[in-house]
């Protein structure tokens, strides 16, 4: 068991920051308060090559595994940009796989190479507003049509929906009531999103303001043959090869975000006095921080756990879901701890905490709730009864 990182996997790290360098605090304050896509971040992580960190050679990427990829994004939200930054590349760093395993050969020699350079966005609709977390209860439905499909429904809390030309979209294609098996019946296409037959409206929110979250309205959108991923009825389980990764990286993310919080709390308690001394001589300063950082240290233990089971090809949904569990957790911590550290200043949008603390928030909700990991740790890991 090593824990030192290669001298690779640090010339990643030294890179990523190195580019993230020319994207600072202000860059992202400017984001959330106007609500621009960070189109020059975006295309920085293109143009140096870190969307396709994951994808195969042969397809134009680096061919690296998750572990190198959670680098990527625990160094990208521990340079200040949290999920605007993350949220901007998270899907092209990860999501692809069911289209790389599963797409056809025509598919993947059109579109990964126009993906991995920036010039086409792709997001992921699967959650629906009825359904939630219980997919296999989806309702949009795929019907033959000719040679292709036509597709009706609602998709809800679709990232980048308006920057995308492209969507990984899950359907059924055979009624509920109608399958053996509840995870079957369901087809994933990777779609157009064509304006003609795909309504796109916007979610204000909390956090993340630069990186829009959607619902979609689908009515009678065509989606050719050679455009279903895989066999018809068997979607869902192409989707759970991204699931492990995603939480992996997530969680990676988070411990970023949870550093960056507890780095700018340390320097201002290294700096601020009060009563004549700095605060940080003050137990009631220093432990919560020193709590703060054990705790995302261990998250990122975790993290590296998951990454290396997942490239070796081994189980690691126990590990993944709970290093997203506890990062999540570790990083909502961390930032609220950077605020009370700031005092009254912490509440101040020019001191970036607050805007930290809005977008760790998020992850405590998704991409799953801190509750369904407990229930999957609660079954599948101690092997109590199903709790849902």
């Amino acid at each position: 068991m090593d824990f030192q990182l290669t001298d690779e996997q640090e010339e990643i790290r030294k890179q990523v920051r190195a580019l993230c360098s020319r994207f600072p605090d202000e860059y992202w304050r400017e984001r959330d308060e106007s609500g621009e896509f960070p189109w020059e971040f975006y295309q920085s992580i293109a143009d140096g090559g870190w969307l396709g960190i994951t994808i195969p050679r042969e397809y134009g990427g680096a061919g690296l595994g998750i572990t190198e990829a959670a680098l990527v994004m625990q160094t990208v939200a521990e340079c200040g940009g949290g999920t605007q930054a993350c949220s901007a590349i998270h899907l092209g760093i990860f999501g692809l796989e069911p289209l790389i395993k599963y797409g056809t050969q025509a598919a993947k020699d059109k579109y990964l190479a126009p993906i991995l350079s920036g010039d086409i966005h792709v997001s992921f609709a699967v959650t629906e507003p009825d359904a939630g977390t219980n997919t296999t209860q989806i309702s949009t439905f795929a019907t033959r049509s000719g040679d292709g499909y036509l597709i009706n429904g609602r998709k809800v809390f679709i990232t980048k929906a308006q920057e995308s030309k492209k969507m990984l979209l899950l359907t059924r294609t055979t009624p509920f009531d109608q399958v053996e098996k509840k995870t079957l019946g369901m087809s994933l296409f990777f779609a157009d999103i064509d304006p003609e037959a795909v309504e796109i409206q916007e979610l204000h929110k909390l956090g993340r303001k630069a990186v829009d979250t959607n619902m979609l309205f689908i009515d009678n959108l065509y989606v050719a043959k050679e455009d279903l991923i895989g066999e018809e009825g068997r979607g869902f389980y192409y989707i759970l090869d991204g699931i492990n990764p995603e939480r992996i990286l997530i969680a990676a993310e988070c411990v970023g975000m949870g550093k960056r919080a507890v780095e700018k709390a340390v320097q201002y308690a290294k700096e601020r006095e009060v009563f004549g001394r700095p605060i940080g001589k003050n137990q009631g300063i220093q432990f919560p921080l020193a709590e703060s950082f054990a705790k995302l240290e261990t998250a990122e233990l975790m993290v590296q756990k998951a990454a290396s089971l997942y490239d070796q090809g081994q189980p690691c949904g126990k590990e993944a879901n709970i290093s997203k569990y506890m990062a999540a957790e570790a990083a909502c911590e961390a930032a609220d701890r950077a605020i009370q550290t700031h005092g009254g200043y912490g509440y101040i949008k020019e001191y970036d905490v607050e805007r930290y603390w809005r977008e760790a928030r998020l992850f405590r909700i998704a991409p799953i709730s801190q509750e369904m990991v407990l229930n999957y740790v609660g079954e599948h890991v101690l092997g109590l009864p199903k709790s849902y």
